[in-house]
């Protein structure tokens, strides 16, 4: 078997984030694929950010729906990681990217790649941001039926099930990927800083969307099944059962030998990593025999 290598956020142990020098260092690693996640901001520009707000990953704050995109490229979005760029991936001043040029750096590598583009939801879907963006492509060259755009493939992720129900009303099926992840209590009351109740209450709705995410799965409304590592690990049966109905599983975050091993066992044709050249270098050295008997 063969598995597919898409860079998360572009090399993003690399370098920062989501910005120019992590796309460019993923297309030098030999990444099959990269993926990103989309913001629109107040003048309704569509950028290149995982978070909603500012403040992880840049030296400002705010909401990004509330900056626009000049304000937005006056902050420094790159050296938060400490990460030194090289003259050829820009300066600090260009790292911010917007889909539009990243669709640009990607047209450039010569070759075919996929990009896995992820939508950020809460509790609440709003159709606004898949709308844009699927209007942002088409004028890319973009064809929904075959999700094309010259040398990219693009396929659609999100962990809100009405996300990827209103995605399945134009695209195609197997261009579509369900995100999943383990869900537990005190994971949630962690990273949302809130009290047992609150984060109780949180997790049952995250479980509930997972579960009706499953279900668009193996309805086959989402071809892709997009499992997190955890969830891998916790699940083995399910994983097991979308391999056998034909279901391409595409599974996050993949930064370790372990993990590596755990996917190829599990019949995981994608993985998606923070450091796609040293998971790359962990598969070529495996023999074919040791792939085909995975």
């Amino acid at each position: 078997m063969t598995v597919q290598i898409y860079a998360h956020r572009g090399s993003s142990a690399a370098f920062a984030e989501h910005t120019r020098a992590a796309y460019l260092k993923a297309l030098a690693d030999g990444a099959d694929g990269v993926e990103c996640d989309l913001h629109l901001t107040a003048d309704g520009e569509l950028i290149l950010l995982h978070d909603a707000d500012v403040a992880r990953t840049s030296n400002g704050t705010g909401l990004v729906s509330e900056l626009t995109l000049d304000q937005l490229r006056a902050l420094d979005f790159s050296s938060w990681h400490g990460a030194v760029i090289p003259p050829e991936y820009g300066t600090i001043a260009n790292q911010l990217l917007t889909l539009e040029q990243l669709l640009e750096i990607l047209s450039t590598a010569g070759r075919s790649l996929g990009l896995a583009i992820e939508f950020k939801y809460g509790a609440t879907f709003k159709p606004q941001l898949v709308d844009a963006t699927l209007e942002a492509l088409r004028a890319h060259g973009w064809e929904p039926e075959n999700s094309s755009a010259g040398n990219l493939h693009i396929s659609f992720m999100s962990f809100h099930p009405d996300a990827v129900k209103h995605l399945a009303e134009q695209i195609p099926a197997e261009h579509l990927c369900q995100l999943l992840e383990h869900v537990q209590a005190n994971d949630v009351r962690e990273e949302l800083d809130v009290g047992p109740i609150a984060g109780h209450t949180v997790s049952f709705l995250m479980r509930r969307a997972m579960k009706e995410g499953e279900a668009l799965i193996d309805d086959g409304v989402a071809h892709l099944a997009g499992p997190g590592v955890e969830y891998l690990r916790a699940h083995p049966g399910i994983g097991a059962r979308w391999v056998a109905a034909g279901r391409v599983l595409r599974v996050w975050t993949v930064d370790t030998e372990a993990d590596l091993a755990l996917c190829l066992a599990a019949g995981v044709a994608q993985v998606t990593s923070n450091r796609p050249r040293e998971i790359r270098e962990l598969v070529g050295a495996l023999s074919p025999a040791d792939l085909d008997a995975m």
